[in-house]
């Protein structure tokens, strides 16, 4: 974990009905002090999306101290990267360099304010990149699950229709990725 991190601990009930996958995952995230808990939020929510989805185990990169390294990477039974998922808005170097050392790379993009500009620039070079798929989170969404990052987390995440309701005891954020490139 990164020097001078603050812990967060969240103990997370999936149950994603769409893949039929449902287990509970007890997380320690560590958050960067440049990180924002927006960030932290996607970060969660993304290894709520694609935990079990192949047998491998998918784990939290070193984060922002570490440059070179995913937000997150599934790791399959070789010591081998199945998946590279980055977030935010990468530059094209970065994606080629994650495409060349795993099986497949998945961006999450936030901010609506920099992602028509980051897309029209990159867009040419990324649908060259076969591995690729770009999906997108509104301000909106991002904000709602801002609200339910705490020190200590006990979260529900409901995943139907391509929907995902994430909820503790006191807020619920509803989300649904949008896709600027999916190849599955």
């Amino acid at each position: 974990m990164a020097a001078g991190a603050t812990i967060y601990k969240a103990n997370v009930d999936i149950s994603d009905i769409d893949r039929g996958y449902y287990a509970n995952h007890v997380i320690t995230l560590a958050r960067h002090p440049s990180e924002t808990e927006e960030r932290l939020a996607i970060r969660l929510l993304t290894f709520c999306l694609f935990a079990g989805v192949v047998h491998a185990r998918l784990e939290f990169g070193r984060g922002l101290s570490t440059e070179g390294d995913a937000a997150l990477w599934e790791i399959d039974d070789t010591g081998s990267i199945a998946r590279w998922i980055e977030v935010g808005t990468p530059d094209v170097k970065t994606v080629r360099r994650s495409a060349g050392r795993s099986n497949q790379v998945i961006v999450v993009a936030y901010g609506e304010d920099r992602i028509g500009p980051w897309w029209q620039q990159v867009s040419a070079d990324m649908n060259k990149v076969q591995k690729l798929s770009v999906a997108t989170l509104t301000d909106a969404e991002v904000e709602q699950m801002a609200k339910l990052m705490k020190r200590t987390m006990q979260l529900t995440v409901t995943v139907q229709d391509g929907v995902t309701w994430l909820s503790d005891s006191e807020n619920t954020a509803q989300v649904q990725l949008g896709w600027l490139l999916r190849r599955d």
